[in-house]
């Protein structure tokens, strides 16, 4: 028989339907010559440290730093009994191989390796990876089960994740906290996060803001106002000087043509999420797992924004569903398969359109409509507007005024729903020559603003950016602070560690985490540590880096802090 481990009991009831598996028993589902499983997320953890030792159950800095030569796993006692009911099925003589249908990416392959190692298991592993629930993807992943072994150095790589996490936080947390007496949380992507927000908020308080002014004239039913002048004396001369006429320099025409923006990756449909909903990183992911689960939207742990070429038309028949508003080259731009890594972007499914998704639950539908949404703008026409720009000159200043027409709305009507809809500002009809009579002109007088406190829709921005100047040539995954599928959790770890705080959608940091930050060593809060070890991690997954060279270089680090006490 094909023992088949899924990440979680819904998949797996999915997986089982399709395979022909449909005897319930107790932890897994039979028939048809398979076994279905599954996990309930990580069933075996790292040991602690007093597991090594028991002198480290007491935190103390002469103990530090704590390096294991092997490292220990054990299980979850929250889980113990699907364990113990997978290790038996693992062992089961009448189970001839084993396919791992955990989630197809880095962390879906440790949960699955790290059960299996534990239940001490040889027997022949084969991958499927998917990244959609529909019947149809599961039977074609069926089909075409790849060899476990292909996927040794993605395991590799989830290790190397884990054991750098381990030793940083294990160790400078018990480091900052023994030496400054307080409770401290250290991380590998905390730390840098924590720095982003901790900075903006010095940012915020140390502002100082400056006074600057605009001289507005208005003339035959047309505003026009200069760009920022700091002197005051300059604009109060600038007043004085201006005529009765004023002759229009220059009338500048240009019409700008605004394609579709790309499909949503998770990082993306987060920040949208958290700006048009209000929703936070990890409701967003919550929402958009279970509509995977409910086969509704493709696998939403992704960072990708393409499409592979083979989908075309499958996505042409679902688009096509919605009408005729067809752009051939916008829609052919969605799909590239260089810039496909593991899964594609985030789409509605085929089997969407037979679902009422009006009987989801307020939060999913939302969601949902606006995947449906980015995909349908996707292949629609451009936005077209004609911008008009006229320009006066007085005194050797440039007074202008600016208006925009549309003339093609495109595919901005589908998402009129989440964005203001673009206005026409006309400007009444002038010639380049013309006199225009001032009727009132004045001083304004205006002053610089702070930097804006970050909401998660722009710190999730700037932790997939992080990095982006360093190895262009690599996958995008690689360059940020964490994953796509992580940062929610680091957002979210940041707050159950009282490090920053939710202020309605602002994220502000705490006196903790000002304090930790101020003690903690620069290579900790450079950002740029944690994504060249995110790059090192993609090189271990390629097979272009050693796990224990990575590791070495970690413990380095570590140890060069706690040797300055």
């Amino acid at each position: 028989m094909k023992l088949v481990i899924a990440e979680k009991p819904s998949v797996a009831i999915s997986i089982a339907k399709v395979i022909g598996a449909n005897s319930r028993k107790d932890g897994y589902i039979e028939g048809n010559n398979y076994i279905v499983s599954w996990c309930v997320g990580h069933l075996i953890r790292m040991s602690n440290p007093e597991s090594y030792d028991e002198k480290y159950r007491k935190w103390d800095i002469v103990d530090l730093p704590i390096f294991p030569d092997n490292y220990k796993y054990e299980i979850s006692k929250y889980t113990k009994k699907q364990y113990c009911i997978l290790k038996k099925l693992l062992t089961d003589k009448k189970v001839t191989q084993v396919i791992n249908a955990c989630d197809a990416a880095r962390e879906g392959e440790l949960i699955f390796r790290l059960v299996y190692n534990q239940a001490g298991c040889k027997k022949p592993i084969k991958r499927l990876w998917i990244s959609s629930m529909e019947d149809k993807a599961i039977k074609e992943g069926f089909n075409s089960l790849k060899d476990g072994r292909e996927y040794e150095n993605l395991f590799r790589s989830a290790l190397a994740r884990g054991q750098a996490d381990w030793l940083v936080g294990m160790n400078l947390s018990r480091y900052y906290s023994c030496l400054h007496n307080n409770n401290y949380s250290v991380g590998r992507v905390q730390t840098p996060t924590l720095a982003m927000v901790v900075d903006r908020d010095k940012s915020i308080r140390n502002f100082v803001k400056k006074k600057y002014f605009t001289v507005q004239i208005k003339a035959q039913d047309i505003d026009l106002e200069t760009s920022r002048i700091d002197e005051k004396e300059k604009v109060e001369r600038l007043l004085l000087s201006i005529p009765e006429l004023v002759e229009v320099k220059e009338i500048e025409k240009k019409r700008k043509i605004t394609r579709p923006d790309r499909l949503f990756d998770l990082t993306t449909l987060q920040r949208e999420c958290n700006k048009y909903f209000g929703y936070s990183a990890k409701q967003t992911l919550d929402y958009a797992q279970s509509l995977y689960e409910k086969k509704l939207i493709t696998y939403p742990r992704t960072d990708s924004r393409f499409l592979t070429d083979d989908m075309i038309d499958i996505v042409k028949t679902y688009v096509d569903s919605f009408g005729n508003d067809f752009d051939e080259e916008n829609f052919k731009s969605i799909f590239n398969s260089k810039k496909v890594e593991d899964h594609h972007a985030i789409i509605p499914t085929s089997g969407s359109l037979d679902f009422d998704t009006r009987s989801l639950q307020g939060s999913e539908e939302k969601i949902f409509e606006l995947i449906k949404a980015k995909l349908l703008a996707a292949r629609s026409g451009n936005l077209i507007t004609e911008n008009t720009k006229v320009i006066c000159d007085v005194e050797g200043y440039e007074f202008t005024s600016r208006g925009t027409v549309v003339i093609d709305e495109g595919f901005t009507k589908y998402l009129t729903s989440y964005t203001r809809k673009k206005e026409d500002k006309v400007l009444p009809r002038l010639n380049k020559g013309d006199r225009l009579k001032v009727e009132d002109k004045k001083i304004n007088e205006k002053y610089t603003n702070p930097p804006k406190a970050y909401t998660e829709d722009t710190l999730l921005k700037d932790m997939e950016l992080a990095g982006k100047d360093a190895k262009q040539d690599l996958d995008i995954e690689t360059k940020g602070l964490g994953t796509p599928a992580t940062r929610a959790g680091t957002i979210e770890n940041l707050i159950q560690k009282e490090l920053i705080k939710r202020d309605e959608r602002k994220l502000i940091s705490t006196y903790k985490g000002e304090q930790l930050l101020s003690l903690v060593a620069d290579f900790l809060r450079n950002p740029n540590t944690t994504v060249d070890w995110e790059v090192k991690l993609y090189e271990i997954a390629e097979g272009k880096a050693n796990l224990k060279d990575f590791i070495g270089d970690v413990e380095k680090r570590i140890r060069e802090v706690i040797s300055q006490v």
